[in-house]
């Protein structure tokens, strides 16, 4: 059977043929297959903007569109097009089937390499297909357009926000995660992480999705509490564990840094030195070392101690099932706090005074939600920049995060590669 009928029976394009097959041999290059592809005789071409059939106007030179690689041949197909003489649109380049706009791939073969690019890097893609990265990465936004056109927005009742650092200096990436139990990925980025940002965000996801949200998990930054106030009202709000937590221990760090410059200054033995983990770790993770340490530290006196003590106390806030009672654990606790004249973790106190509605949504909403989620997510994101040594623009930072953690949807096809 010749290559040409055995792609005339897989690839039907109604008013194109296969022709001819030429096998062209270089030294230089790899061997190569040209298939000519023909117009029908009788069929018109249809305007590429309007996708209304229309007359003949004239023929373009020969173009070469790159195909999927058979038995170590780089395929081409090679076609004349045609412009057409549409009433509505003037003078256009006729629609091809096989081919998206002004791109030298296929469409199969744009799939092909997107589904390749989600098992290696852009890279390896590349030197395995004998193209270039620059053919991967518009393989790859067309299929991240291609799915974003298509993506299913309805049934999102959960959604974390958070932000990352990209470049250097103080630039970040406002990023926005689907959460629910059935579903998770990344729904939106944009840049920067300011009000403005996350307004685009609830802009593109619409007010009536919006309105439907049940929870919304993100950090203490202040730009996104007020937008998800006044876009999501209606949502819990939660503030979970891992940022109090966070918020706690950075103050119990600032605090021993500075009780060890002041021992210094005294010329007193330096204890706390080398003691940063054992005072930020958990209890049960401590090695054997570090809680002998521990347990000589706590007999001594110092501000660091009492603040890893309240640290440690404020660990019961966690085991409660009532919002209420909670909420009274809260008040006992910042009070003993800003009795205890460690300025640091008094501004903690403070700051949980004052979002102590929302961090108590953690409870109603039964705590089932967290920005574990969210973290763990971040983490995938970091690693997918990480492993391309950066992205130059936010473009192709967007495509390739999009492709790698939105769950796009893809098209179904008669064959499978893999």
């Amino acid at each position: 059977m010749r290559l040409t009928t055995i792609l005339n029976s897989t690839l039907k394009f109604k008013g194109f043929v296969f022709k001819k097959c030429k096998f062209i041999e270089k030294q230089t290059d790899p061997p190569q297959l040209e298939i000519e592809v023909l117009s029908r005789k009788g069929s018109q071409g249809r305007c590429s903007k309007c996708n209304r059939k229309c007359p003949g106007y004239d023929h373009l030179s020969r173009r070469r569109f790159a195909h999927i690689p058979i038995w170590g041949f780089l395929v081409f197909f090679v076609y004349s097009p045609r412009r057409v003489s549409c009433p509505t649109c003037g003078v256009r380049v006729e629609l091809l089937p096989w081919a998206i706009g002004k791109c030298r791939m296929t469409k199969s073969y744009c799939w092909y390499l997107s589904d390749w690019a989600g098992r290696l890097s852009w890279t390896e893609v590349a030197q395995c297909f004998r193209t270039t990265w620059y053919h991967v990465y518009k393989a790859i936004e067309m299929a991240v357009e291609w799915g974003r056109s298509r993506l299913d927005l309805d049934n999102i009742t959960s959604i974390g926000i958070d932000e990352i650092q990209w470049h250097s200096g103080k630039r970040y990436l406002t990023l926005v995660y689907q959460i629910d139990i059935h579903c998770k990925r990344l729904l939106w980025i944009g840049e920067n992480r300011s009000m403005k940002t996350l307004t685009e965000f609830f802009k593109w996801f619409g007010e009536e999705r919006s309105l439907k949200l049940e929870f919304v998990c993100s950090d203490l930054w202040q730009a996104y509490l007020k937008v998800v106030k006044k876009k999501a009202s209606q949502a819990f709000h939660v503030l979970d564990r891992y940022h109090i937590m966070a918020l706690i221990g950075k103050a119990i760090d600032k605090v021993r840094a500075q009780e060890v410059k002041k021992l210094k200054e005294k010329g007193k033995k330096p204890i706390l030195k080398r003691t940063r983990w054992i005072f930020l770790k958990r209890p049960e993770n401590l090695t054997v070392s570090e809680d002998q340490k521990l347990a000589q530290l706590v007999k001594q006196n110092l501000k660091t101690v009492r603040c890893y003590l309240l640290r440690e106390s404020f660990q019961r806030f966690w085991e409660y099932v009532s919002a209420y009672w909670a909420g009274r654990f809260i008040d006992r606790w910042t009070r003993k706090v800003m009795y205890s004249r460690i300025e640091p973790l008094k501004k903690v106190a403070r700051t949980i005074r004052q979002h102590k509605p929302i961090i108590l949504n953690y409870f109603k909403a039964n705590k089932k939600i967290n920005q574990g989620v969210v973290e763990g997510m971040n983490n995938k994101v970091k690693l997918n920049i990480r492993k391309a040594y950066g992205f130059r623009t936010k473009k192709a930072a967007e495509v390739q995060l999009y492709h790698a953690l939105g769950k796009l949807p893809k098209p179904t096809f008669t064959h499978r590669f893999f």
